[in-house]
C-alpha cells in the first residue's frame, strides 16, 4: 500500500468512526445498530431494520444521513404506493409534445424506505433491480443510479396488522437484517430527559448533528476494505458456518452462497473499521446472525415449538469450531 493510500485509509476510518458519536447526539442507545449500518455502507450493501413502532428506526437513519454528506431521500411506503412513485415515470410535456422522464426518489445516494412491508409486493419488487443492479429500467430504457447507492429500509414485525411479508428474493438483497430492540431503562430515561429539555426529533440541526464524513471517505474506506487479508482457515470457517445452516434440523432452508460472500464482506469491513488489516474469527461471529437471519427459514414444527431463527443460528455458531 502506498503512503497516500494509507493516509486516505486512516483518514476515512477516523471519519467513519466519528459517525457513531454524531448519531448519538440524536439517538440514545442503539449503538450496535448504528455500527451495523456503517458496516453495510462500507460493504456496499443494503440494510433492513426491524423493530416495533417507536424505537427510533427512522430517526436513526435520518441522523446517519445528516452525519454523511450524501444526497438522501425518504419514501413512506403505504398500501396505495405505485412502482412509478418509487422509480420515476414518463411525464408528458405539452409544450414540447414529448414525454420526459421524471426521476423518482430512488435516484439518490441513501434511500430511506420507511415501513417497506406496508406496501404490496408489486411496489416492493420495484426495488429489486435497483438494489441488485444499481439501475432502473423504465419504458425500455435503463438508467444508472448514483454512486454510492444504499437502501436502508425499516419494517415492523409481520405479525402487526396491515403488513405484507417481504418476498425471499427481496430479503436476499439486504446485506444485513438488524433487530432494533426496545431501549434499556437507563436509555429510555435518557430519551425522556432529552425530550424534557426540548429535543425535537424533526430538527436534527438543533441537536447539533452535522456532516462528519462524505462520499470520498466512503470510497476510500471501501477500497481499503477490499485489501483486508483473510487467512485460509478463516475462509473455511465462513463456509463451514453457512453450510451448517443447510443441515440444521430446525431449518427447512439454509443460507445460500450469497450468504457466504455477504458474511465475508461484512467481516472484512468490521476488521478494517476496528483498525486491523486482517480478519479474525470474532469479525465473522459478530455479524453472522445479522447476515444470515433473513436468509434461512424455520421448519413449521420448530416455529410452533417456539424456536427462533436467532436461537438456531446461535446454536450453529456454538457447534462450528472457530480457527485458532
Amino acid at each position: 500500500m502506498t503512503s497516500s493510500a494509507s493516509g486516505d485509509s486512516a483518514s476515512a476510518r477516523d471519519a467513519l468512526q466519528r459517525l457513531r458519536a454524531e448519531v448519538a447526539k440524536a439517538v440514545i442507545g442503539q449503538d450496535a445498530v448504528v455500527g451495523g449500518v456503517i458496516i453495510a455502507l462500507l460493504s456496499g450493501g443494503h440494510v433492513l431494520l426491524e423493530g416495533v413502532p417507536g424505537v427510533a428506526k427512522t430517526l436513526l437513519v435520518r441522523a446517519l444521513a445528516a452525519a454523511l454528506d450524501l444526497d438522501t431521500k425518504r419514501v413512506q411506503f403505504t398500501p396505495d404506493l405505485m412502482p412509478g412513485d418509487v422509480t420515476g415515470s414518463l411525464i408528458y410535456d405539452a409544450r414540447t409534445a414529448a414525454f420526459n422522464f421524471r426521476a423518482g426518489p430512488l435516484f439518490t445516494n441513501l434511500l430511506l424506505a420507511d415501513e417497506i412491508n406496508r406496501t404490496p409486493p408489486k411496489t416492493q419488487a420495484a426495488l429489486l433491480e435497483a438494489m441488485e443492479e444499481r439501475t432502473v429500467s423504465t419504458d425500455g430504457e435503463t438508467r444508472k443510479l448514483p454512486e454510492p447507492f444504499i437502501v436502508v429500509a425499516t419494517q415492523n414485525p409481520i405479525e402487526y396488522e396491515g403488513t405484507y411479508p417481504l418476498p425471499e428474493a427481496q430479503l436476499d438483497r439486504f446485506l444485513l437484517k438488524l433487530a432494533v430492540p426496545l431501549p434499556e431503562r437507563n436509555e429510555e430515561l435518557g430519551v425522556l430527559r432529552a425530550h424534557h429539555m426540548g429535543f425535537d426529533p424533526r430538527d436534527l440541526k438543533a441537536a447539533g448533528v452535522g456532516p462528519v464524513a462524505n462520499a470520498h471517505d466512503l470510497a476510500a474506506g471501501r477500497e481499503a476494505v477490499r485489501r483486508v487479508a483473510v487467512a485460509e482457515p478463516v475462509l473455511e470457517y465462513v463456509v463451514d458456518l453457512t453450510r451448517a445452516t443447510r443441515v440444521a434440523p430446525a431449518l427447512e432452508l439454509g443460507a445460500s452462497p450469497r450468504g457466504t460472500t455477504a458474511l465475508l464482506a461484512v467481516a472484512k469491513a468490521r476488521a478494517w473499521l476496528s483498525g486491523r488489516e486482517y480478519v479474525i474469527p470474532d469479525d465473522v461471529k459478530a455479524f453472522a446472525i445479522p447476515v444470515l437471519r433473513h436468509r434461512v427459514r424455520l421448519r413449521a414444527e420448530a416455529e410452533l415449538d417456539g424456536v427462533t431463527t436467532d436461537s438456531v443460528l446461535r446454536s450453529v455458531l456454538g457447534a462450528v469450531p472457530a480457527p485458532r
